[in-house]
């Protein structure tokens, strides 16, 4: 899907030669040297134009994504329908969620909504990490937490009755994503239609 072609030390300059990685990671749980050198060598810096994609289902699934800088999309198609599952901006880490931490196809798609710099991070390294440092666990463990409310959150969005409401909830949960994201991709995410959505703004 892509490769790495600069050292360490060049791939991190812009950085203040870390990956960005640890500095997310820390922020959760301290870590040890070893761990940092590990992320360091590992992960790697990636950039996709606005509407680009990530990952289609063609591609193996063997990588999560630190967003450095854009917003991400995530979808799955339902014959010509896109179904937008989920839409994470900056300091968020994103994947193929239906098949997560396993290598292979996934019918999902990701797709960058604006120019995007993303920090690639393999899933063998998540493996080594996890098997290896506690630390790594009590990070991961914590990852997932955040994970599961975002899920929940979303969850929650769907089964709201009222296609206002729905609205209304988005703009209190992700009041930054407004205006960054085309409304088409938010009307697809709150699985109403653009019409509908355009004339609730127009109300409210």
């Amino acid at each position: 899907m892509f490769t790495v072609d600069l050292s360490e030390k060049d791939r991190w300059r812009k950085y203040n030669n870390v990956s960005p990685v640890v500095g997310i990671f820390k922020k959760i749980h301290p870590l040890n040297p070893d761990i940092e050198e590990r992320i360091n060598q590992s992960t790697f810096p990636v950039f996709f134009k606005k509407n680009k994609f990530i990952i289609s289902p063609v591609d193996k699934n063997e990588h999560l994504f630190l967003i450095v800088k854009g917003v991400v999309r995530g979808f799955i198609k339902d014959e010509k329908t896109e179904i937008t599952t989920w839409i994470s901006k900056e300091n968020e880490v994103v994947g193929t969620i239906r098949n997560l931490w396993l290598s292979g196809e996934s019918e999902e798609y990701l797709q960058a909504l604006e120019d995007v710099e993303l920090i690639a991070i393999p899933h063998m390294l998540s493996e080594y990490l996890y098997e290896n440092y506690t630390e790594a666990n009590i990070v991961g463990r914590k990852m997932m937490e955040l994970c599961y409310r975002s899920a929940e959150e979303r969850a929650y969005l769907c089964r709201i009755s009222s296609a206002e409401k729905r609205y209304k909830r988005f703009l209190v949960s992700f009041p930054d994503l407004i205006n960054r994201v085309s409304l088409k991709y938010i009307a697809s995410f709150l699985a109403i239609r653009l019409e509908t959505l355009s004339r609730i703004r127009a109300k409210i």
